[in-house]
């Protein structure tokens, strides 16, 4: 048994306490292994000791520094703290804001173990994925993000005192009904750049200012079409930039009867929207990302004698229940835990790098031998999200420690079937199940708005392609297009559509705004 000898002129802390120095010290510590010695990329960091309250605060409010008000966020915010007042949940023990500088806040009330681990899993694993991981160079941009929300928040308070607490409420409303509409799927030409939305906010608002426009209002009518063909129908839908499936960017420009100041208000949600998109398609790697390097910091500082034993113990017991795994069957039992299969997937990547078997030779064979964990670590950040990360990385080793198994649930058959299992010929139906998890097509229904009856009621026409046969749910529907039919002024149509046959499956059919928004 050997016992290692701890140098006090090494430690970076002892005990539990902290202070603003120490918190220093062990950054400066922690930076010297992400960048020096793993080779990170992350954003310059900006440190925010925040109290429970402030914690809950950021909760509420998308965990963001400041944003526009809205009754939801006090909502939310009363929520959590009655159920962390009585125990019912605990707290994160940090926020990370995608960001330049990267906003990190960690909790007064942790001790100094739990200090280091946050700044090395925030200020460095979640900050490293942020700055290079593609889908977030192409969606977001973090030098300029928090100028815009200051905008954001300034334009709202502006618009509530021009136009009524109540007015900016409604739209509100139905902008953040529509939240996960708003959102364009596909790779823009150029980054987003949110400076650029500032200055073309005022922009607009100078030529809304100095033009008119009476052309909704002056359409002829005529009666409903007799379902005979319309020859001006490919034409009409091009002019209008149609099919669309980004809903609030097609409000924003199209709706004949919003004001200026409520098309700014669509823009202002659709772009926040838009900046959390990528992290609803990263979960598992932005975590697994973090807690990876997390893990290989707070190990290399206990090698080199920098922290004690008992912290190491202390952030290990921490980590543990980081990435538990509850079994199916256990009560505890939530889904997936992303903090797990991120970290056990990482953790693959390196025993395949470095010492890899047979099978993992057949699996992997661009990565087995190669001897170069932090590279292959550094490329699967950067260039996969966690559909294609599951179904390029995940090991048959790790699908047989988890037990995992592939379910087919049939709505005409009473019992399930298990369709697959953890051996050699159920290994790629259980990874392509579990991919499929994480595919936010599976789960966002497909909503385009297809027409418009330019020369009728005004109708706007949606369509949803149904996926798997799954239908949307009658009352949340109808919400939805409540909302929809606000902003748009006139009846909102919504058919559901069989991609495959092209038959109509369900008709929403003339539904009414309920609320004059302009």
């Amino acid at each position: 048994m050997t016992i290692r000898l701890e140098s006090d002129a090494r430690l970076l802390y002892t005990g539990a306490d902290w202070d603003y120095h120490l918190v220093r010290k062990t950054f400066d510590a922690i930076e010297h292994i992400a960048v020096d010695e793993m080779g990170l990329n992350p954003y310059p960091s900006q440190i925010e000791v925040i109290s429970s309250e402030q914690m809950l605060d950021a909760y509420s409010s998308m965990g963001m520094p400041l944003f526009y008000r809205h009754w939801s966020f006090g909502k939310h915010f009363a929520r959590d703290e009655m159920y962390y007042r009585k125990g019912m949940t605990g707290l994160a023990y940090e926020i990370v804001i995608n960001s330049n500088p990267c906003l990190c806040y960690i909790m007064e009330e942790n001790t100094m173990t739990m200090q280091t681990l946050v700044m090395a899993h925030a200020a460095f694993g979640h900050s490293h994925f942020f700055r290079n991981n593609h889908l977030f160079k192409t969606w977001t941009d973090a030098d300029s993000i928090l100028d815009y929300l200051d905008f954001a928040k300034r334009y709202v308070s502006e618009c509530e005192e021009r136009y009524g607490a109540r007015a900016v409420e409604h739209v509100l409303d139905a902008a953040h009904a529509l939240m996960s509409h708003g959102v364009h799927r596909y790779p823009r030409r150029q980054p987003l750049n949110l400076k650029q939305e500032i200055e073309r906010e005022r922009e607009r608002r100078r030529f809304e200012e100095q033009s008119f426009s009476d052309l909704w209002r002056t359409l002829p009518r005529r009666e409903a079409d007799d379902g005979g063909s319309d020859p001006d129908l490919d034409a009409r839908r091009a002019g209008l930039g149609l099919p669309e499936e980004n809903l609030l960017y097609f409000l924003e420009k199209r709706a004949p009867r919003l004001a200026h100041w409520q098309r700014e208000i669509l823009r202002i949600v659709r772009i926040v929207s838009q900046y959390f998109y990528p992290q609803r398609q990263t979960k598992v790697m932005n975590e697994g990302c973090a807690t990876t390097v997390h893990y290989a910091i707070m190990n290399r500082l206990h090698e080199t004698g920098q922290i004690t034993d008992g912290a190491f113990m202390e952030f290990l017991h921490a980590h543990t229940n980081v990435v538990f795994q509850p079994d199916f069957d256990d009560r505890r039992f939530s889904g997936i835990n992303p903090y797990a299969l991120g970290f056990g997937i990482m953790q693959e990547i390196r025993r395949v790098c470095e010492a890899p078997t047979e099978e993992d030779r057949r699996w992997f064979p661009d990565i087995a031998g190669n001897a170069d964990t932090l590279g292959t670590w550094k490329t699967a950040w950067a260039e996969y999200r966690d559909e294609s990360f599951i179904l390029q990385f995940l090991s048959p080793r790790l699908m047989r420690q988890w037990r995992l198994f592939s379910v087919l649930d049939d709505t005409d058959n009473d019992a399930l079937e298990v369709e697959a299992i953890h051996d050699e010929s159920g290994f790629r139906e259980v990874r392509r199940a579990l991919a499929a998890q994480y595919d936010l097509a599976r789960h966002e229904p497909d909503i385009q708005v297809v027409d418009v009856d330019l020369t009728g009621d005004r109708r706007l026409m949606l369509e949803h392609r149904v996926l798997d046969g799954r239908l949307l749910e009658e009352r949340s529907t109808l919400m939805l297009l409540r909302h929809l039919a606000n902003l748009w002024g006139y009846p909102v149509s919504l058919t559901e559509v069989d991609p495959k046959s092209e038959h109509v499956l369900g008709i929403y059919e003339d539904v009414e705004p309920e609320l004059r928004l302009a």
